[in-house]
């Protein structure tokens, strides 16, 4: 049965690191016969939450920028998968300001139950990834039967390309993507 994969790639860099591991995750789960669609945060305008939490009143954000759109993208996913950068061994801010805002995603139900995390870091310790692993957990922790089915650490990799010298990282996104 298909299903419905959103990816979030979170790199202001085209053709980075992370973003080279969400296209061969997004290559797998597309010739498994699933409908991808990916957002990339360096297209959107997203501002901070507020912390008001007017929309688990409201069931919607006050805040007028892109995030409504993107809240019922992700809240009609089957599947969810992150791909960032590690910036000071946690998730980039970017994609830590795009969890904040899918806070009303609380009041409305979800039916995304697996989420991945695809990462890249300069630093060749895949301990570099944890503070990014636990980021993700903490979110994934808030919504009711849901669970990181699978990360990627991508050590090594800091200018664009470094990546693809690492083929066993390649193949575990892919391998990801194609099992969903």
């Amino acid at each position: 049965m298909s299903k419905k994969v959103v990816v979030v790639s979170s790199s202001f860099r085209k053709n980075g690191n992370s973003e080279t591991l969400a296209n061969e995750f997004i290559r797998g789960a597309k010739e498994t016969g699933n409908e991808v669609e990916t957002i990339f945060l360096r297209d959107i305008t997203l501002n901070y939450c507020r912390g008001c939490f007017a929309c688990l009143k409201l069931n919607h954000c006050v805040i007028d920028d892109d995030a409504k759109e993107l809240m019922e993208k992700v809240r009609t996913a089957d599947v969810l998968c992150f791909a960032t950068p590690i910036y000071y061994y946690a998730v980039s801010g970017q994609l830590k300001t795009f969890l904040d805002r899918m806070n009303p995603i609380y009041g409305v139900g979800h039916n995304f139950k697996d989420v991945y995390l695809l990462t890249a870091a300069n630093d060749t310790d895949s301990k570099a990834m944890d503070g990014a692993i636990k980021d993700i957990e903490g979110w994934v922790e808030c919504f009711e039967g849901v669970t990181l089915k699978g990360v990627v650490k991508g050590t090594g990799a800091n200018d664009v390309g470094d990546i693809l010298s690492h083929k066993d990282k390649l193949e575990e996104a892919y391998n990801l993507g194609k099992n969903i």
